[in-house]
């Protein structure tokens, strides 16, 4: 992957390319950014510029390199136990997959890739098993003699043991060993790792950026290709995921209505409580990352209702597929109660990747909710 081919961020391969040929390579980097605005394959660009612009036959390092098969190029990601990989998983045994899943989706999330594997209902982890093989494989000598380069992508899933056991190795790597962190939250990552590292924050993409590579890419006319823009937030994953009507997002819309009405109906209704406590229980039954993804969404869809509730029509960008009027339902999202209903929710995904039962989570999420619709703004 070369730099002509990553969507936007000039400023960032700029500086990427020249501080590369001063000679100015940090042997720890972390790239932070959100999903969509193209950590990834900014950090695939870098290495091949650091392996093939050094080497003495660039043309062939480029085709290795095209192909993520390049012999010091190593790849660390989140994995877990499939139908193929019963037991220690980590990344090697997971190889081709990754290669397909970079050709096709190379601005993918997490929950992508784990449904590329087949195991969305699981949670994707870099375990200690992972780590003893990045030591491994990095006391190695370059194969060809320049760098080598370990992408570790979603670095925030890094278990304690594997954060410690790697330590000491990116505190203080091989020679001509460079180690390119990815994370979409640094907050995740422990202090030890993240102060050894070299940051470089990524901004959401462009809306122009988005258009023109919908335009170019997947021949989309200007005006759809500005509204998906518009919708993505800077997420050229979600810009794609619009362009090919993406299921979730109606089964997600779906789930979201029934929850909003029966928590509605619920406060002093006994009845309808039972309700709600079905409901958490199909939601518990999907796998965690979905059950996070869903949640991502909810918070999204009180956002655009407290902007149209706040006449901030120009900002507003979701489109119901249900027949759920937006306008009606945005009046009981105002400045009284989203604080509160955006702390239960990101207190709710917290909990659900850590492992908690999602069935209780959700159902005092439920009955929270009944309590803050129902709240009234104060008028000053």
């Amino acid at each position: 992957m070369l730099f002509n081919q990553i969507i936007g961020q000039e400023h960032i391969k700029n500086h990427l390319q020249v501080s590369a040929e001063n000679g100015r390579i940090p042997h720890a980097q972390l790239f932070v950014g959100k999903e969509g605005c193209g950590t990834l394959p900014m950090a695939i660009a870098y290495a091949q510029f650091l392996l093939c612009n050094f080497s003495n036959d660039q043309d062939a390092c480029n085709i290795k390199c095209d192909k993520l098969q390049h012999p010091d190029l190593h790849f660390t990601f989140p994995v877990t136990s499939n139908e193929k990989v019963k037991k220690h998983p980590v990344s090697s045994l997971f190889l081709e997959d990754w290669r397909n899943f970079i050709a096709t989706q190379p601005y993918g999330s997490l929950f992508n890739w784990l449904q590329h594997i087949g195991v969305e209902n699981k949670q994707g982890i870099i375990g200690v098993d992972e780590a003893e093989e990045v030591v491994k494989k990095l006391k190695l000598k370059s194969y060809e003699g320049g760098f080598k380069v370990m992408i570790v992508w979603m670095a925030e899933k890094m278990n304690i043991a594997a954060a410690n056991k790697l330590l000491k190795l990116i505190e203080e790597p091989p020679e001509k060993t460079v180690f390119l962190l990815i994370t979409e939250n640094e907050e995740q990552i422990i202090n030890t790792i993240k102060s050894r590292c070299q940051a470089l924050y990524f901004p959401a993409l462009s809306e122009q950026d988005i258009a023109n590579t919908l335009i170019v890419n997947h021949q989309v006319s200007d005006n759809e290709a500005a509204k998906i823009a518009h919708q993505a937030e800077g997420n050229y994953n979600k810009a794609i995921h619009l362009l090919e009507n993406d299921g979730n997002d109606l089964v997600f819309e779906e789930w979201f209505v029934a929850w909003i009405r029966t928590a509605f109906r619920a406060k002093g209704n006994a009845s309808v409580v039972q309700q709600l406590i079905s409901w958490s229980d199909t939601i518990a039954k999907t796998g965690r990352e979905t059950q996070k993804r869903f949640l991502d969404y909810c918070l999204q869809f009180f956002r655009q209702a407290l902007l149209l509730n706040y006449k901030s029509d120009q900002l507003v960008f979701m489109e119901t597929k249900t027949g759920f009027d937006l306008s009606k339902f945005a009046p009981f999202v105002h400045a009284g109660n989203i604080l509160e209903i955006e702390k239960e929710l990101n207190e709710a995904i917290y909990h659900i990747e850590r492992n908690g039962n999602a069935k209780i989570i959700l159902l005092d999420l439920s009955m929270k909710l009944t309590r803050f619709l129902h709240k009234k703004e104060e008028i000053l």
